[in-house]
């Protein structure tokens, strides 16, 4: 097999993959980075309804999930979400903020892409699209790739950015983890995370009609909350708030849903009842959360009819099942709608201001590969930056 030979050789195009070649590119590092994708930036490209919320206006560890969460302080720290806002704004690109200090591109998530590649081209890094890697080892004291072209590569430095398995529909695949293990780092358990939530068919089949309510809600679990937006589906729930949960959610637990928050239900009703004892009570709570949800909370619940003949205790249970709905999921939706990946490349194997992999000379490992998960908002993108141009620095 002839091989090519190439300083780095960065496996995957995406957003950490992409940000890690642009700056070993510029430190004069002759870079090969490959995807077997027909298009650089996929994630990037459908992120944020296609604008992509690039990045979040309060990243920080906090608003990190893994092993070690603090593992991402490091990266975070050096390459900064207002570091990145300034490549944005020099390359012309006009960004709003939309809510919770999330940022997305007033036109398209193109322009990030374009912004990146362009970036690539200038810094001399050589992009191969449609390619994958068969086979990859440690050869001497460095690296060498056979690819499904027919090609091989030798590298000095070899950088793992193939994400994790969320999307598979885009390619996604545990490759990453795979060639991680191969090189002895031990992997953390995998799970999707950023996902809706599912139900058995029996609740399914009682909350089916509220598919497309959506509520502004409070939602605990797994220790933590989120108050953001909630959606009914036909599946079970999803939205914002759920999405968020989810990451922090196990089977056999259950959350507990506040769908009208801040909101004093009982004395609302109690009040509504004084002042016209002949509205039905499903009206009333409809004046509260969306109709169709107090029919249902009422029918569920067992409070029909007159406000005027029901009584404070069934008025308080209204009140409980608005503002403390606990529910058991029974599952999510999996990795086909997940938007990023639980686990990864435990960071005990790596350093934290590197991303090099500690027993493994010249083996890097950055963005959604690695035990590290954000909130949903803009947190997994800046971690991507963050990482990618960590390593890019001395890989």
């Amino acid at each position: 097999m002839k091989a090519e030979h190439v300083d780095v050789l960065i496996v995957g195009a995406g957003a950490a993959g992409m940000m890690c070649a642009v700056e070993a590119g510029r430190r004069g590092r002759t870079v090969r980075l490959i995807d077997h994708a027909r298009a650089p930036g996929e994630k990037i490209r459908i992120s944020g309804g296609g604008r992509c919320n690039f990045t979040n206006l309060g990243t920080g560890p906090a608003n990190f999930l893994g092993e070690n969460p603090r593992f991402a302080t490091s990266a975070l720290k050096r390459f900064t979400q207002h570091d990145f806002i300034r490549r944005v704004d020099k390359a012309g690109i006009a960004w709003h903020e939309k809510t919770l200090g999330q940022l997305f591109c007033d036109d398209s998530a193109k322009q990030i892409i374009r912004m990146l590649t362009d970036d690539l081209r200038e810094a001399g890094a050589r992009l191969s699209l449609g390619v994958s890697v068969e086979r990859v080892e440690r050869v001497g004291d460095g690296y060498e790739a056979a690819l499904s072209d027919g090609s091989g590569v030798r590298a000095s430095s070899l950088v793992l950015a193939t994400g994790g398995k969320s999307i598979p529909k885009m390619g996604a695949t545990g490759w990453a983890y795979e060639a991680a293990r191969g090189f002895g780092l031990r992997v953390t358990e995998t799970r999707p995370a950023l996902v809706p939530l599912t139900f058995e068919a029996g609740l399914l089949e009682r909350l089916t009609p509220l598919a497309g309510v959506a509520v502004d809600a409070v939602v605990r679990g797994g220790g933590t909350s989120f108050a953001e937006a909630m959606l009914f589906t036909h599946r079970g729930l999803s939205g914002p708030a759920i999405l968020q949960i989810s990451s922090y959610w196990r089977e056999g637990e259950a959350i507990t849903v506040s769908m009208a928050p801040g909101e004093d239900v009982y004395g609302r009703l109690k009040a509504a009842k004084e002042e016209n004892g002949k509205q039905m009570a499903h009206t009333a709570l409809g004046h509260i959360v969306p109709r169709r949800l107090a029919e249902s909370v009422c029918e569920r619940e067992g409070v029909q009819g007159k406000l005027a003949e029901i009584g404070d205790r069934a008025l308080r249970r209204l009140d409980a099942a608005v503002n403390g709905w606990s529910v058991k999921p029974v599952g999510t939706e999996g990795y086909r709608t997940a938007e990023v990946t639980l686990g990864g490349v435990a960071t005990d194997q790596l350093d934290q201001q590197t991303m090099a992999a500690k027993s493994v000379p010249g083996l890097y490992v950055i963005g959604e590969a690695v035990d590290v998960t954000g909130w949903l908002g803009g947190y997994n993108f800046q971690w991507a930056w963050s990482s990618g141009w960590a390593a890019g620095q001395v890989c």
